[in-house]
């Protein structure tokens, strides 16, 4: 193997082992550094486990909402959060062993420790991997790719300690649902899992410091979102600041900024990531950090330094798996010399798993307010034929589209399955369609699908 062709990976998240299974592919030989396990954070202790969380959440809610559809008796379901947790652990193990094989089959060499850069050998990048007993693995390589995440911020005064104050890689162990849940920060991972443990049956309380709940989320799709929680009975306290959390003898006390105190049995803490980037050698490698301690990288994932790549949370590019997993593909495909196209965050799609799910895509309306000449189309799902037979009565199909061509330039979307029925919009933004191309397109009658493609009749001009 030429050694203009090896390539070392320092983290095995999304961004990593979907970074392996291509340098394999194109002939590199290929060596995975991770401290944890295949799949990282993001399988073992974020977003499997989460999801697979919320998917019991999702039953439960649609059966809390069958005696509208004449289904009589849900009253006496309840919620084995044990056995649940014992699920989710279960799955996200099982994943982790699945993506282990795949790497293994494709002749990835996997070691199981930390890396850090550690300088350069004539034209190649030195990398040591240190396993558990402290013993060092000194590599050699062309190309590095780092790929070493985030970690749950902590909040001077409301440090997790694992047990009655946590952050959202601990809930996992919970044998029983908290008698009450408080959830201090409303972004995504806050607004989820209160979503999640209230479908569940956790009386929940959602301390947020902004306006309202996902300030980073369109405007109509999180009043929505929040107009839901309370009418839920979702406590909600919006701008209010969390100051401490502290251990009470059954539980725990939050006091906000402005004194007031909320009392639970549990505190999640969702108050954002921090990058993992002590202890890599970056610096000494002539990696450029953000002040944030994010990762500069453009948009084929290069860093600063000659032959150094990097992907996913650790870039603070977007956290979502797909970006890491894309900006892992890229940055491969690059170092390697095959074709590669650019990471273009505006044809990203992202979902929040709420109940209902918000899904977006493209420019936002506030962008493209700004920039003038778009039309904007929102259609409430009420009049839907496929909603009213389900019982969904709250939800809407946004469409962006530019106002001279018909282009279509992003979407939200909130309803059930939100993740999947962005998928047309998804398209539509990636190929450039116009809203005429996507009312073309036939729909199933009924279906929540129809009220994109009639959101996007509405937004016909005319020749």
């Amino acid at each position: 193997m030429s050694a203009q062709n090896t390539v070392v990976i320092i983290g095995g998240g999304p961004g990593g082992y979907e970074a392996a299974l291509v340098a394999a592919q194109l002939g590199a030989e290929v060596t995975v550094v991770e401290r944890a396990g295949l799949g990282g954070a993001a399988v073992l202790t974020d977003v499997v486990p989460s999801k697979t969380l919320i998917a019991t959440a999702e039953v439960l809610a649609t059966v809390a909402g069958a005696g509208e559809l004449g289904i009589t008796g849900t009253r006496d379901i309840a919620t084995d959060l044990g056995a649940v947790n014992a699920r989710v652990r279960r799955l996200a193990a099982a994943q982790s062993g699945d993506i282990t094989a795949r790497l293994e089959k494709e002749g990835v060499h996997i070691l199981s420790g930390t890396g850090r850069l550690a300088g350069v050998a004539g034209a190649l990048h030195r990398v040591v991997a240190t396993d558990a007993t402290g013993a060092e693995t000194e590599l050699t390589a062309s190309t590095v790719l780092v790929a070493t995440g985030a970690r749950p911020r902590a909040l001077p005064g409301a440090e997790p300690d694992g047990e009655r104050i946590l952050n959202w890689t601990q809930l996992y162990g919970l044998a029983r649902l908290p008698d009450k849940l408080i959830v201090v920060g409303s972004g995504v991972t806050g607004a989820e899992f209160a979503s999640a443990y209230h479908a569940l049956g956790a009386p929940v309380a959602l301390v947020s410091s902004r306006d309202r709940v996902l300030p980073g989320e369109d405007p109509d799709a999180a009043e929505l979102l929040e107009r839901v929680f309370r009418g839920g009975g979702m406590e909600v306290l919006s701008r209010s600041r969390a100051q401490s959390v502290e251990r009470t003898a059954d539980g725990v006390v939050v006091t906000l900024a402005d004194g007031r105190t909320v009392e639970g049995s549990h505190c999640l803490m969702a108050v954002g990531s921090l990058p993992n980037t002590e202890d890599v050698g970056l610096a000494e490698a002539g990696v450029t950090l953000k002040e944030s301690g994010h990762i500069v990288v453009d948009r084929v994932s290069r860093t600063s330094a000659p032959g150094v790549y990097a992907a996913g949370d650790v870039t603070g590019v977007l956290a979502l798996a797909s970006v890491a997993a894309m900006q892992g593909r890229t940055a491969m495909h690059h170092a390697l010399g095959d074709a590669v196209t650019p990471l273009n965050l505006r044809r990203v799609s992202s979902n929040v798993f709420t109940a209902p799910e918000i899904a977006t895509v493209g420019a936002t309306q506030a962008e493209v307010d700004a920039e003038g000449g778009a039309s904007v189309r929102l259609l409430p799902l009420g009049g839907n034929p496929r909603a009213k037979m389900q019982g969904v009565h709250e939800g809407f199909v946004k469409v962006i589209a530019s106002s001279g061509s018909g282009r279509v330039l992003g979407g939200v979307i909130v309803s059930p399955r939100a993740s999947e029925l962005i998928h047309p919009l998804t398209l539509a933004v990636s190929n450039r369609l116009t809203v005429d191309d996507v009312a073309a397109a036939f729909t199933v009658y009924p279906s929540l699908s129809g009220s994109v493609a009639e959101a996007a009749r509405q937004l016909h001009t005319g020749s």
